[in-house]
């Protein structure tokens, strides 16, 4: 499964990088995350791996996130690597004016095992994930990223 999601976020693209490449903040706009927990290599570096859990339903989920391409502030690429599910995504940062900035994110997922049936079962609720997370990041980031939402 393929997709293409896009959002602007109003804020300058130097503030949306500082934002988005800061570990600390990702649970401010990462639902249900718990930890971040570097494995291997400088975190957000190319060779990279962190292991990411989140909080989901009663239990939790666990993945590998491993860096491949860092050209910031232009580009950010990482694959995600959970049980079943193989996730490639390649984000793209473009200027949009001297205040916003045009996030678009294009993912690909794989699936194996029982997974493959959740993909085919739950395959509309990945995009819809996908931009809840995007959507996050906008508010976090145009809150004046305090992550208290005001």
């Amino acid at each position: 499964m393929e997709y293409t999601q896009e959002i602007v976020v109003n804020v300058p693209r130097a503030r949306f990088i500082e934002l988005f490449d800061d570990p600390a903040s990702l649970p401010k706009w990462m639902e249900g995350l718990i930890s971040f927990e570097p494995i291997h290599g400088t975190p957000g570096h190319p060779g990279a791996q962190s292991k990411l859990t989140f909080r989901r339903g009663r239990g939790t989920l666990e993945m590998v996130e491993t860096v491949t391409r860092r050209d910031l502030p232009y580009a950010f690429e990482a694959t995600y690597d959970a049980k079943g599910v193989h996730n490639v995504t390649r984000n793209e940062f473009h200027e949009s004016g001297p205040d916003a900035t045009r996030w678009v994110a294009h993912n690909e997922f794989r699936f194996s095992g029982l997974m493959k049936l959740a993909g085919l079962l739950f395959g509309k609720s990945f995009p819809r994930q996908s931009q809840s997370v995007m959507d996050a990041f906008k508010t976090f980031a145009e809150s004046g990223a305090r992550g208290d939402g005001h």
